[in-house]
């Protein structure tokens, strides 16, 4: 019998780096959390603030090169099953082990029990399901390239570490952060609710070199990037939180608005796609 050759998967240098890059910004992010803790963590936050605050920066670094092997691959036409499992592995490191961590050092490490570490694993196991499901659907070759089912996990640790560095900002002021952590511990289990669930979200995937839009629509972006640059310690928590509303009241938006706000997001093909399957779906 003729041996059967072994099977090697095609791995492209280029967006396997930037996955690369995602997967140590991850592994940067718990080293210096467990830094942080080491100095006294919240409790004294004059030492551990500044690792604090790295290793959000880190988390949010890491979404950025999410981004980037996403958008190389398609560019290049380089995506193979390789990619999409190595992506996986990273970011369950990068947006599920270290969020978790981060929350439940600076927000939830003043509640009693071992509550908090409930709170955060529910959210690490929300995020390995959320990317099982994704790669499953994926692998079927039912993936939409305009919208998420489910809340994607790379902007769960988005509004995680950003949410985070509004709390540490708070801090400042002296003001009592009981009933905010509170609020943030409630938040974290939603979240884990909204990553498994099958409402939809925007991809973005969309929006490349290639889009058009009107000049005014291009100063605004600029407009809000500077904002966002100038006011990082809420701005961009305020953003995230849309985002994630946005997908709530989504099914509620008349077809013509909703066509509006992702004129850049979805084909015309991909919306009437939508539309049609949400005449027979309770999810739409």
């Amino acid at each position: 019998m003729k041996q059967e050759e072994d099977y090697e998967p095609k791995i492209y240098l280029l967006p396997n780096l930037m996955t690369a890059g995602n997967l140590v910004c991850g592994f940067l992010a718990i080293m210096t959390i467990i830094n942080a803790i080491s100095k006294g963590g919240i409790d004294n936050l004059e030492d551990s603030r500044i690792l604090f605050e790295r290793a959000i920066w880190f988390i949010l670094t890491g979404c950025l090169f999410d981004v980037l092997d996403g958008r190389l691959a398609r560019l290049g036409g380089q995506e193979s099953p390789f990619g999409k499992e190595f992506d996986s592995i990273a970011d369950i490191v990068s947006f599920g082990v270290a969020p978790a961590l981060l929350v439940q050092s600076v927000i939830m490490n003043e509640f009693s029990g071992s509550f908090p570490i409930i709170v955060a694993s529910i959210y690490l196991v929300c995020g390995g399901m959320r990317l099982a499901r994704f790669n499953c659907i994926a692998t079927y070759g039912q993936e939409a390239s305009g919208h998420f089912k489910g809340f994607p996990i790379p902007a769960a640790a988005g509004l995680i570490s950003a949410l985070t560095l509004f709390v540490l900002w708070v801090s400042d002021t002296g003001k009592d952060l009981n009933r905010l952590k509170i609020v943030f511990l409630f938040l974290m289990v939603f979240l884990s609710y909204l990553m498994v669930s099958s409402i939809r979200y925007p991809s973005f995937k969309k929006v490349n070199w290639n889009t058009q839009k009107s000049l005014g629509w291009v100063v605004v972006a600029f407009i809000l990037l500077f904002l966002t640059i100038i006011y990082h310690e809420w701005l961009p928590a305020l953003l995230m939180v849309i985002y994630a509303v946005y997908g709530l009241v989504r099914p509620f938006i008349g077809n013509k608005l909703r066509k509006e706000i992702e004129e850049e997001i979805l084909s015309p093909e991909e919306e009437e796609n939508e539309n049609n399957e949400s005449v027979g779906t309770s999810d739409a």
